[in-house]
């Protein structure tokens, strides 16, 4: 079997390649690709025939081209407009949802949104009754505050 790997060590690569790529698809941050483009050009190198050696060099010197080269392209179009996008509880600024528990003026209630319940406050002097629709207004840490819709 190790003779066998040892003639045809481009299959090892091969498959070292394609594991990369399938890796790559569960990660999707362009850097376990680049490990995968080494493995293909030495996969390549040992088809035509050169020693471990060079393959292990073309296997390292492409993987850290690719890592600086084609990485930062990747992810600029890949990843196009992430910067701008808000994330976590910002993102609830805006959205729309159903009190569960009442929002007492000067206290705490619940509202659902999204089938998540948070802890709201009210900005007006008025409670919010149970089942009424209100909109995200603010945050501060967990706690929302809502207006009714």
């Amino acid at each position: 079997m190790i003779e066998y790997l040892a003639q045809n060590l481009w299959q090892v690569w091969a498959i070292i390649a394609i594991a990369c790529l399938i890796l790559e698809l569960m990660a999707g941050d362009c850097f376990i690709i680049c490990f995968s483009v080494g493995a293909a050009v030495a996969a390549v190198a040992a088809a035509i025939g050169l020693n471990g050696y060079w393959q292990l060099f073309i296997f390292a010197l492409f993987t850290v081209i690719s890592l600086f080269w084609f990485r930062p392209i990747a992810r600029r179009y890949l990843h196009k407009g992430e910067d701008n996008r808000v994330s976590n509880a910002d993102a609830l600024l805006g959205r729309e949802g159903r009190v569960v528990e009442t929002v007492k003026a000067g206290g705490y209630g619940r509202v659902q949104i999204d089938g998540d319940i948070w802890k709201a406050v009210t900005q007006g002097a008025a409670d919010i009754p149970e089942g009424a629709n209100v909109r995200v207004t603010d945050r501060q840490s967990t706690i929302i505050t809502v207006e009714i819709v």
